[in-house]
């Protein structure tokens, strides 16, 4: 994972705000001063009514109907000015005398006075009432930002791809032309400010937003929004380490594992051979020894020295293959010629049946590497065939072509024939020293099958032999 590069989003439309509405801007103070006008005329005209049947000094109360409304939309200023409205409207039409801003009776100012007291504070509840319920509708936003950002940081894999996300759910809900987050410090410019993300004194990377944003707004993402993601972040890169030194961990352990293989095929499989073309040459010294004799040594010399030359040829294989570094040339063949080629490495002595569909296509494959890869089976299987001839079947099945190599051994059991292809595995605790061989060449036939675009598997039933069936592109298909 790129540590330093730019995650990037821009503002999305309403549809990309997962994390929930922002909290309601209040509506114009246009349409506020309309709505408080509207108000007190309703309620000027609701007391016409009511003055039938109590007291006109006691009828302000239906004000502060519209007081209220006002306030809790618009806020505590429209609300004063609707009780100032409502206050002079109160007297203009209904306390004596009528239709002058006079009052002739003290009692009538005692309560004007006292309605005008109660709209103040009604004001100032209603503003405050509305301020806390934007408050709690903002902690709650702010919730489910931080609930999100659990989500994507702790369930991708990839941390960009997380934060990608949460710049976008970033500028959704802070109403931003844009916002980034980097894993790297990035310092300020004239048209970004840049917002450090902290754990302790450590620099997880960099919140990028507008120069220009009012300092509510950058106070809130500093204070709100920052720690609980950067907490988060340094959470996710510490399991992100950590995970890493597990596999860097789990790497050498299995390399562990690979070099005292080798070493262990060094010691055996590599000296045997030597060995035997050692005492081989110092008894065709020796004197007295008659013609077929040293003709039996030279014989012994020459099998031994291509034995080693064949595993050293699959070490080499190998390590290629683990590379990654085998690079097919692919190229039309036929796969009767790619059978005889491999035919020709085995011994003798081999007996092999061989039976080709004559329908089959030729294949699209690397000629050397499937020659290598068949003799490998034909090898294996002629191994452990019990003396009983080898067969080898080869016919198209849709655009594939299916190679089966069959042999009439003990079989393979269950539990062996998942592991039969890693590399120096040997099938039973026993089965090496009744079958020598080094463990490489189900491995090495594996690899090659594969980097030509093939696939390979076994298919057995213990006492009833093994059958390895490869498949392979035909050259007129597409390669999958």
């Amino acid at each position: 994972m790129s540590r330093g590069s730019s995650v990037c989003a821009v503002r999305e439309g309403p549809e990309g705000n997962l994390l929930g509405r922002r909290s309601a801007r209040r509506p114009s103070p246009t349409a506020g001063v309309l709505a408080a006008v509207a108000l007190v005329l309703a309620c000027t005209a609701a007391v016409y009514p009511l003055k039938q049947i109590t007291a006109v000094a006691s009828l302000g109360v239906v004000y502060l109907l519209g007081v209220v409304v006002v306030s809790a939309f618009w806020g505590l200023w429209l609300g004063l000015l609707t009780s100032l409205l409502s206050a002079a409207a109160f007297n203009f039409f209904h306390l004596p005398p009528v239709g002058r801003f006079t009052i002739a009776d003290g009692r009538n100012w005692v309560a004007l006075v006292a309605f005008f007291v109660a709209a103040v504070a009604t004001s100032t509840v209603s503003e405050r009432a509305r301020m806390r319920t934007l408050e709690a509708e903002a902690r709650r936003v702010e919730a489910d930002l931080t609930a999100e950002m659990a989500q994507l940081l702790l369930g991708r894999t990839e941390v960009p791809d997380a934060l990608a996300l949460i710049g976008r759910r970033l500028a959704v809900l802070f109403e931003l032309p844009s916002a980034s987050i980097e894993l790297t410090e990035v310092a300020p410019d004239a048209r970004r400010q840049a917002i450090p993300l902290m754990a302790g004194a450590r620099r997880l990377g960099t919140l990028l937003v507008p120069a220009d944003l009012p300092p509510r707004v950058t106070e809130r993402l500093r204070h709100r929004v920052v720690p609980a993601l950067s907490a988060m972040l340094g959470m996710v890169l510490d399991r992100e380490r950590l995970i890493a030194e597990t596999v860097a961990t789990e790497g050498l352990r299995r390399s562990e594992a690979v070099k005292t293989a080798v070493l262990r095929a060094v010691s055996h499989d590599l000296r045997s051979p030597v060995t035997a073309m050692i005492a081989a040459g110092s008894a065709v010294r020796a004197p007295g020894l008659a013609p077929g004799e040293r003709d039996d040594l030279g014989r012994l010399v020459e099998e031994e020295g291509a034995r080693l030359a064949r595993l050293i040829d699959d070490l080499l294989d190998l390590s290629k293959l683990e590379a990654h570094t085998v690079a097919p040339r692919l190229a039309e063949c036929s796969l009767e010629e790619v059978i005889d080629s491999a035919l020709a490495t085995q011994p003798g002595n081999a007996a092999v049946d061989v039976r080709i569909d004559a329908a089959l296509a030729p294949v699209r494959a690397d000629f050397v590497q499937i020659e290598r890869a068949l003799a490998n089976l034909i090898e294996n299987a002629t191994r452990y065939s019990n003396g009983e001839p080898v067969i080898v079947r080869a016919r198209p099945v849709g655009d594939r072509a299916i190679i089966r190599v069959i042999d009439r051994g003990p079989g393979i059991a269950d539990a062996d024939q998942d592991r039969i292809f890693e590399p120096f595995y040997r099938a039973g605790d026993g089965a090496g020293d009744k079958h020598p061989g080094s463990g490489l060449g189900l491995a090495i036939a594996k690899g090659f099958v594969e980097a030509n675009g093939g696939r390979i598997w076994v298919e057995s039933v213990p006492g009833q032999g093994a059958t390895f069936v490869v498949e392979l592109p035909a050259a007129t298909g597409e390669r999958q």
